[in-house]
């Protein structure tokens, strides 16, 4: 019974270097820095296609990290949940790029 108490808790991902948990605060922290600065460039009154640029990075770096960890959930899955993750992803990117172009 102790083996499996301990085995629980190291499986928690504490003892994982990259875990989920520590990615996603390390994006949040990139992510706030990229729109941060295209905050502080926007009040200043710079060039608004410099603002645009740099919060389409910070989208962009957000929208790949869901992709990935997305894949992992959908990779094991049947095809029509493949299919379902191409299309979804195909939108979001067209909703992200169309609205830049136009």
């Amino acid at each position: 019974m102790a083996n499996k108490t301990k085995k629980s808790s190291s499986s928690s991902g504490s003892s994982n270097k990259w875990g989920l948990n520590k990615v996603s605060m390390y994006t949040i922290f990139a992510v706030a820095l990229l729109y941060v600065v295209s905050l502080i460039l926007s009040v200043c009154g710079v060039n608004f296609k410099i603002v645009s640029a740099l919060q389409g990075v910070a989208t962009a770096i957000m929208i790949v990290i869901v992709a990935i960890l997305a894949w992992r959930y959908v990779k094991p899955k049947q095809f029509v949940w493949k299919m379902l993750y191409v299309i979804c992803l195909l939108l979001v990117v067209a909703g992200v790029i169309v609205p830049l172009v136009v």
